[in-house]
């Protein structure tokens, strides 16, 4: 069979998943905590010949809590979706099979949730697996649960491994959301806590974490709601961004944060442990999270966190 594989960086390029378009999304409002809640993970990954864009979208609300795949064509103006509804009361719901066309090739889905571990996030964190296959290659898998999912699909593991480019997540919460996110496929992943104290008789202030290191402490928040700093992880330089105007100065529970984690390029310009760049904020230092040396690998991935605030 006769494969076209056009260039990854192109590819990413031209696809309307850019960091711009993202941040300029308008977001659903936002009253109270049973709203719901999404993650959205967009991979590129080779299908039927090509490379597209895949979009996994976790849904959760009071009521229901679905999975949708989505896969673009190769033209980009179409998508091909599977929806798969995990009842949470219904236990055979939550392992199966499905496939559905992508121009004129078929891809089928198969996935076990049974034993998914889930947190406050709609998307389970282990213990799963979800799988397309395609022409008998597992082209995209999602899960820890990796040797059963091979044994289930009776597909070979793809030839070229999937890129994730982006991940964007809504979380509620009072003073403190969570989520979790890789900064390189070859490293571990990371637990990321955003923490504030906008309301009392202090300055406001903000915290952002990583697996329990402050990395960017912001004071007088009410003067400082939008800014970055470019910290490092693992000796890997991440540019972080806020934006909390709408927690400060919109009306409550109307109004979101959004923080933006995306890795970069080039060499730390640092003279000792814990320094900063294009920030008034502050940091922890002395942790194995900072370095004067950085890889020159750049990532493709980012993290759009929206964080909603429940009064």
């Amino acid at each position: 069979m006769a494969f076209s594989f056009p260039v990854r960086a192109q590819s990413v390029r031209s696809s309307a998943f850019d960091a711009g378009r993202i941040t300029k999304e308008r977001q659903p409002h936002i009253n109270n905590k049973n709203d719901q809640t999404t993650v959205t993970l967009v991979y590129q990954t080779n299908i039927v010949g090509y490379w597209r864009c895949v979009t996994i979208l976790w849904c959760k609300n009071l009521m229901n809590h679905c999975l949708n795949i989505m896969s673009n064509s190769t033209e980009g103006d179409f998508q091909y979706s599977c929806k798969i509804d995990i009842k949470p009361w219904h236990f055979w719901s939550k392992k199966g099979y499905k496939s559905f066309e992508v121009e004129g090739s078929q891809v089928d889905v198969y996935w076990d949730l049974r034993s998914a571990k889930f947190t406050t996030a709609s998307e389970p964190v282990a213990d799963y697996f979800v799988a397309l296959v395609a022409d008998e290659e597992v082209v995209l898998l999602l899960g820890d649960y990796k040797k059963k999912a091979y044994k289930r699909t009776k597909s070979r593991p793809a030839f070229v491994e999937p890129l994730l480019i982006y991940k964007k997540e809504n979380v509620f919460a009072k003073k403190s959301f969570a989520t979790r996110a890789r900064f390189d496929e070859r490293r571990k992943e990371h637990e990321i806590v955003v923490e504030s104290s906008t309301t009392g008789l202090k300055d406001p202030e903000m915290w952002i974490s990583m697996d329990g290191v402050v990395l960017v402490h912001v004071r007088n928040l009410q003067w400082k709601f939008r800014g970055n700093q470019t910290v490092l992880v693992d000796r890997q330089p991440v540019q972080v961004l806020w934006d909390v105007h709408d927690w400060l100065f919109s009306s409550p529970g109307t109004g979101h944060g959004l923080f933006i984690f995306k890795p970069i390029a080039g060499e730390a310009d640092s003279d000792k442990e814990g320094s900063s760049h294009g920030g008034d904020s502050d940091t922890s230092t002395g942790t194995r999270y900072y370095s004067t040396r950085s890889p020159s690998r750049t990532s493709e991935f980012s993290l759009f966190l929206y964080a909603w605030k429940i009064e």
